[in-house]
């Protein structure tokens, strides 16, 4: 579930400092953005877990609400809201892969590598990959395994599949200069899971390769090699050239997520996108870009949920899934979008410190905590059965665990790697990546942007951006929040524990 998915502590530089300082509110205004991802996350660990120890209190929840599918789709709506801020804020596609390729990859690494020594030790799975190496390895490049002939390695990488897919439609889309038309986009992908979602082939290229000798790998090589190379295109060059690559990998991921997902439902994916641009639309018309008035926003959202709701029920109904997933579908969406709004409703209301310090920590919460309760599942002993308090020590101790190694990742891995990235992607920021706007271009005001999404998705999941220098104090911050002036940061309920977090499931 969502990487992937990352937005840390974000700010706005206003063009005139003394109007940041005069505009600084008292506290971060998007720390409420921390705080869903961190709940999103716990949601998606209760789902997991449930499975395993308080199955009775999950058989009572899940009769209306399917806890993980509600947590990623928060994760979306998240991604989706910062994502598109950190891209137009660098102005750069270089800045933007530069400090994606840092967040996102070296903890994903790490629960790769932890997945493959918990399997050795007999105590994981990495769910058939031994069997297929080059292949896995090939679909695992890009983070597209649920989109490629790879398993998802840890399992919720499914969702990172999607957030790398925005990624791409994102820069593409920016390098036209075309990327402001969020709400034409939610409602294209919002209908298209209405009208195509009965009809789109699942795993459709897939399938196709395994009648064929090394076709697995031959089609996860193909894909690979069109969006890398898109992507170096994209950040090398300029103009029309820049714009090209961008399309080329840009349109390999959209055919990807049409026609080639390996989960879980044909219309899931058109769904997951207009989620995604949802989030954009909001953080537009949050923003007060020119173009987006509140009302109108508000009829497009609700048109979105509508649709997608509508598009799960429907076809689920078509495809004889039970009555009680078209009402987990229908309460997860619309519960997710209600939650997105309640936080922003609450956005300039101050966030408990520990709130906004496990939505730092949660996309290593989000990729380890399966590692934790594969280890758990080996164990038989713990299988026997146990009175309900007792299950529910047991999952609190779990919990404890995934915290605790969370923690230790993000302190050791994460939060190095994102400065790293910070200061390389500031570097290459103003050059290379064709079109778009520059970085000091306004959005929606006299203002920059700045923004990092949550990769996981993401995720994914799922942020990282470029480091920002405090108006007020001339420090230098771990992350950026869109929409809290520069000069403020210092003096955010969360600035104590920034440094960006995962904004994917």
């Amino acid at each position: 579930m969502p990487g992937a998915v990352t937005s840390g502590e974000m700010s706005e530089t206003l063009a005139n400092p003394k109007t940041a300082n005069a505009a600084a509110p008292k506290h971060s205004r998007l720390a409420w953005l921390d705080a869903l991802r961190g709940f999103a996350a716990l949601c998606v660990v209760f789902d997991h877990g449930s499975t395993l120890m308080l199955e009775p209190v999950r058989d009572f929840l899940y009769r209306w609400l399917d806890l993980g599918e509600y947590g990623v789709f928060v994760f979306f709506l998240i991604s989706g809201y910062i994502i598109p801020a950190s891209l137009e804020r660098k102005g750069s596609v270089r800045g933007f892969w530069t400090s994606r390729l840092f967040r996102l990859y070296p903890m994903y690494a790490v629960a790769l590598a932890l997945a493959a020594v918990a399997y050795h030790a007999g105590h994981g799975t990495i769910r058939g990959a031994e069997h297929q190496p080059v292949q896995s390895v090939l679909a695992w490049l890009l983070m597209l395994p649920n989109l490629l002939t790879g398993p998802n390695v840890p399992n919720v990488t499914w969702t990172l599949s999607y957030e790398m897919v925005f990624y791409l439609l994102l820069v593409a889309l920016f390098s036209w200069g075309v990327h402001r038309r969020s709400g034409w986009y939610a409602t294209t992908f919002a209908v298209a899971a209405v009208a195509l979602g009965g009809v789109l082939p699942m795993a459709f290229l897939t399938r196709w390769a395994a009648h064929a000798d090394g076709g697995g790998v031959a089609l996860n090589a193909v894909a690979d090699a069109l969006i890398l190379g898109g992507i170096v295109l994209a950040v090398s060059s300029r103009s029309v050239a820049a714009r090209v690559g961008a399309s080329v990998a840009g349109l390999t991921a959209l055919v990807l997520v049409m026609v080639n997902q390996g989960s879980p439902s044909p219309w899931e994916g058109s769904v997951i996108l207009a989620l995604m641009f949802t989030g954009t639309l909001i953080y537009r018309a949050q923003q007060r870009q020119p173009g987006f008035s509140r009302p109108v926003t508000a009829a497009i959202v609700v048109g979105v949920l509508a649709l997608t709701t509508f598009a799960g029920v429907w076809h689920g109904g078509q495809d004889h899934l039970s009555r009680q997933w078209q009402i987990q579908w229908a309460t997860s969406i619309l519960l997710a979008g209600a939650t997105f709004g309640l936080g922003l409703a609450a956005s300039h209301r101050k966030v408990p410190r520990w709130c906004a310090w496990l939505g730092m920590i949660s996309f290593s919460v989000y990729l380890l905590h399966p590692l934790v309760f594969d280890a758990y599942r080996s164990v038989p002993a713990l299988h026997r059965p146990h009175p309900l308090p007792v299950q529910g020590l047991m999952f609190a101790g779990c919990v404890a665990v995934i915290i605790g190694l969370s923690t230790v990742t993000y302190y050791l891995v994460e939060r190095p790697m994102q400065r790293l990235g910070r200061r390389l992607s500031g570097r290459g920021s103003g050059s290379g990546g064709g079109g778009g706007e520059p970085a000091a271009v306004a959005v929606g005001s006299s203002v920059e942007q700045a923004g990092q999404p949550a990769d996981y998705a993401t995720g994914a999941a799922a942020g990282s951006g470029s480091a920002v220098t405090d108006a007020g104090s001339g420090r230098e911050t771990d992350s950026e929040r869109p929409g809290a002036p520069t000069a403020a940061r210092s003096a955010s309920s969360s600035s104590a524990v920034a440094g960006g977090s995962g904004a994917s499931p």
